[in-house]
C-alpha cells in the first residue's frame, strides 16, 4: 500500500508538471495552449516629431487555448494578474476580462497588447491559469506569419452579406522553404457566443513559401458567420494562427461628414413639377460620380427618408449605429461601412482615451455582426492602440493641415524647412506602420481631399494662399497610400462648401474612383509584397516602388518622389515625364509572367517590359506616377477594361460633370 501512494503521487506529480494535450485528469489538467501569435510592436523612424519616441518596443499576443478549461478570472501573467499589469502600465489594453469556459474541443483566444519592453520579443513569462497547465512562454520573434485574411463573396450581387470565400497571404522570413498543409477554421456557433470557437472541417492545402518570400492562396467555403474566426494553417513546421472578424471585404470609398447640420448639401434638390418628391440632388451625384458609396452618418434628413434617393445615390454608413439590434438585421446590415464613433481616442480631446476603455466602449459590438473601426491619429504612440478594432485607419494629411508630427524638422529639401508641407510620400510609412501592427486584419486611410478651412503655413515670411491640396498633392497621398495596400478609402471631408470651393479636384477625385474599381479585385486579394526606394545620380529622392501581389498577379506602383516646391505658390510641384526603369521582385508563384502592362482611367497601354533576373524590368517616360499589372492570366486585361466600362457608365449615369 505504501509502494502504491507513492506511485500515485509520483503520478500526480506527473500530471502537473507535464505538457498538456486536452486530457482530464481528475481536475488538474484539462485543456493546452495550442499555439500562440506574436505581432511585434515597430516604429518608424522617418517621421519627426517634436517629442522623441519611447524607446519602447513591446508585442501584442495572442494565446490561442484548447478546452475543456476555465475562463481567464484566476490567470496569472509572471504571478501578476492582467488588471495589475494594466494598473502598472505593463499592458495597455487584454481582452481576458471577456474569457469564458472553453468546452471540450473548442478554441478561445486570449490577447493582450504589451506597455514596456518585459513584454516585447525575446522575453517570456509563466501562464498560470485554471485548466491550463502551468509553463513558460516565449515572445519569439516570429519567423512566418499570417499577414493578412480576406474574407469575400462569390456572389456578384452581394445581397448576402456572409462571405464565402477566403483569400490567406502568409510570409516566410526564414531562410528556409516553408510548406502549408492545411488550414481550418474555428467558429462560433451563434454570434452572442463569440468566444467559444468550434472547430471546422480542415481543408487540405499544398502551397510552399521560399525563404524570404510571401504565399497565398484562397478557399471556397460555406457561407461564414459575421463574428470572430481562429485561423489554423498547419505547415512543415510549426503550426499558425491567426483571430479576427469576419466581414465581408469591399472596397469603399467615403466622402466623410457630407450631410453638414445647416443643410448646405440639399441647395441642389432638384423636385418634380409638384416640387414634393425629391428626383435627385446635384450634390450626391457628384460624389456617386466620384465612386463615393460611403459616408459618416446614421440618419440623415432628406436622405435617408427618401428611399427613391437613396436607391439612386447609395451610401454605406460610417458611425456608431446602436443599437446593434436594428443595424443588424439584413436590410440594414447592406447598408453599414463600419462602425465608427470614437473620433481619435490617441488626442480624446486634449487627453487621451487609455487604449482599454477603447476596448470597452467597442466590446458591445463584438455580439453582433457589426465591424468595429478605430481613429488613429499619433504613429508616435499608435502601437498601443494596436489590434482595438476589426477595421483599424488613420488620419493624417500632408498639406497645409493638423499634424502629429513636426513638419519643419524634415530635411527632404536641405536647408530648406516649411509649415505648410511634409513629405507627401510620409503617407506609405503611416500605411505601412499601421499595416504591421494590426497584421492580419485589413486597414484603411482617410486621405486628403478638397477641405475649406484649414490654415495656410509660411515658408520664409510667405503664406500658403491655397487652403487645400491642390490635384498633384491630392493624387500623390492618395497614391502612397494604396501602393501600401489599403481595402478602404476615406476622403477628408467632401462637403459641399470644399467641393464648391476648389472645382479643380473633382475631376482627379473621379479618375482616382475609377482606376480603384479597375482594380479592385487584386487589391482585395491581394496584399502588399516589396517597397523600396530608387534615388538620383544626386543622392536626391527620385522614384518609390511598391507592389501587391496576389491570386491573380501582380499590381505594381511607381511614385515620383522626385518634386519639388514652386516657391511663390508654396505648393508641390512635379516635373514633365522624363525616362525611367523600373524593376519588380515577384514571388515564384508569380514568376516568368506571361502580359505586363500599365493601367490608368483612361485604360489599359502597352509598355516596354522583360522578365530578367527574377525581376519584372519596365521602361517608361513617366512622371508623378506609375500603376502596372503583371500576370499570367491571358483574360485579366479584358477584365480590367470590362471594369472600367462599367465605371465609365455609372459616371455616365449621373450626366456631365
Amino acid at each position: 500500500m505504501r509502494v502504491l501512494g507513492q506511485s500515485l503521487l509520483v503520478m500526480l506529480f506527473a500530471a502537473m508538471v507535464a505538457p498538456t494535450h486536452g486530457v482530464l485528469i481528475g481536475r488538474l489538467v484539462a485543456g493546452e495552449i495550442a499555439g500562440v501569435s506574436v505581432t511585434p510592436h515597430v516604429i518608424d523612424r522617418e517621421l519627426k516629431y517634436r517629442r522623441p519616441h519611447e524607446e519602447v518596443l513591446a508585442a501584442r499576443v495572442q494565446l490561442f487555448l484548447r478546452g475543456p478549461a476555465e475562463g481567464a478570472g484566476a490567470a496569472t501573467f509572471d504571478g501578476r494578474s492582467p488588471a495589475d499589469l494594466l494598473q502598472a502600465g505593463d499592458w495597455s489594453w487584454h481582452d481576458l476580462g471577456t474569457s469564458v469556459p472553453i468546452p471540450e474541443g473548442a478554441m478561445g483566444v486570449w490577447t493582450f497588447n504589451g506597455r514596456t519592453n518585459r513584454w516585447g520579443c525575446g522575453q517570456s513569462f509563466r501562464l498560470a491559469a485554471d485548466g491550463i497547465d502551468q509553463r513558460m512562454i516565449p515572445i519569439d520573434t516570429p519567423v512566418a506569419w499570417v499577414s493578412s485574411v480576406t474574407f469575400l463573396s462569390r456572389e456578384k450581387t452581394q445581397t448576402d452579406p456572409r462571405p464565402d470565400q477566403v483569400v490567406v497571404h502568409v510570409e516566410n522570413a526564414s531562410k528556409e522553404p516553408l510548406r502549408l498543409r492545411s488550414i481550418r477554421l474555428h467558429l462560433p456557433r451563434e454570434a452572442a457566443s463569440w468566444q467559444v470557437l468550434w472547430p471546422g472541417a480542415k481543408r487540405e492545402i499544398d502551397v510552399e513559401i521560399r525563404g524570404g518570400e510571401q504565399g497565398f492562396f484562397e478557399i471556397d467555403t460555406e457561407k461564414l458567420p459575421l463574428s470572430y474566426a481562429a485561423i489554423e494553417i498547419e505547415t512543415d513546421q510549426k503550426p499558425l494562427w491567426a483571430h479576427l472578424r469576419i466581414k465581408r471585404e469591399s472596397f469603399d470609398i467615403s466622402g466623410g461628414w457630407i450631410f453638414d447640420s445647416e443643410g448646405k448639401w440639399r441647395e441642389a434638390d432638384v423636385r418634380d413639377e409638384s416640387g414634393v418628391a425629391i428626383v435627385r440632388n446635384d450634390f450626391l451625384d457628384l460624389l456617386s460620380s466620384m465612386h463615393i458609396n460611403t459616408a459618416h452618418y446614421e440618419e440623415a434628413k432628406g436622405y435617408s427618408d427618401q428611399p427613391q434617393i437613396m436607391r439612386r445615390n447609395p451610401l454605406k454608413r460610417f458611425h456608431r449605429l446602436w443599437p446593434t439590434e436594428r443595424w443588424s438585421q439584413p436590410a440594414e446590415l447592406a447598408t453599414v461601412h463600419a462602425v465608427e464613433f470614437l473620433g481619435e481616442p490617441q488626442y480624446g480631446g486634449g487627453k487621451p482615451v487609455p487604449p482599454q476603455e477603447v476596448f470597452d466602449q467597442l466590446l458591445p459590438y463584438r455580439s453582433s455582426p457589426l465591424a468595429t473601426s478605430v481613429t488613429h491619429s499619433e504613429e508616435r504612440v499608435w502601437r498601443f492602440y494596436a489590434g482595438l478594432s476589426d477595421y483599424p485607419h488613420f488620419d493624417a494629411y500632408r498639406v497645409v493641415a493638423p499634424a502629429a508630427d513636426s513638419w519643419r524638422l524634415y530635411d527632404r529639401w536641405g536647408e530648406s524647412r516649411i509649415t505648410w508641407g511634409a513629405p507627401l510620400e510620409t503617407i506609405g510609412n503611416l500605411c505601412r506602420s499601421l499595416r504591421e501592427l494590426n497584421r492580419p486584419m485589413p486597414c484603411a486611410v482617410w486621405s486628403q481631399g478638397p477641405h475649406d478651412g484649414w490654415g495656410g503655413g509660411f515658408w520664409f515670411g510667405k503664406t500658403r494662399q491655397r487652403r487645400s491640396p491642390n490635384v498633384d498633392e491630392l493624387r500623390s497621398q492618395a497614391m502612397h497610400a494604396l501602393a501600401s495596400r489599403v481595402t478602404s478609402l476615406y476622403w477628408f471631408n467632401l462637403s459641399k462648401p470644399s467641393l464648391d470651393r476648389f472645382p479643380d479636384t473633382h475631376g482627379a477625385m473621379r479618375l482616382i474612383g475609377r482606376e480603384i474599381r479597375m482594380l479592385e479585385p487584386l487589391y482585395l486579394r491581394g496584399d502588399a509584397y516589396r517597397f523600396r526606394r530608387l534615388a538620383k545620380a544626386s543622392g536626391g529622392p527620385d522614384w518609390e516602388l511598391a507592389s501587391i501581389i496576389g491570386p491573380q498577379g501582380a499590381v505594381l506602383f511607381a511614385l515620383d518622389t522626385a518634386y519639388g516646391i514652386d516657391s511663390e505658390k508654396l505648393e508641390f510641384v512635379f516635373g514633365p515625364p522624363r525616362e525611367a526603369k523600373f524593376e519588380f521582385e515577384l514571388p515564384a508563384a508569380l514568376a516568368e509572367p506571361t502580359d505586363v502592362f500599365r493601367v490608368d482611367a483612361e485604360g489599359i497601354h502597352q509598355v516596354d517590359w522583360r522578365w530578367e533576373g527574377g525581376r519584372v524590368k519596365v521602361s517608361d517616360l513617366a512622371s508623378r506616377d506609375r500603376i502596372y499589372v503583371a500576370t499570367k492570366n491571358s483574360k485579366l486585361r479584358e477584365e480590367i477594361e470590362a471594369r472600367r466600362q462599367a465605371a465609365l457608365g455609372w459616371e455616365e449615369s449621373f450626366g456631365e460633370r
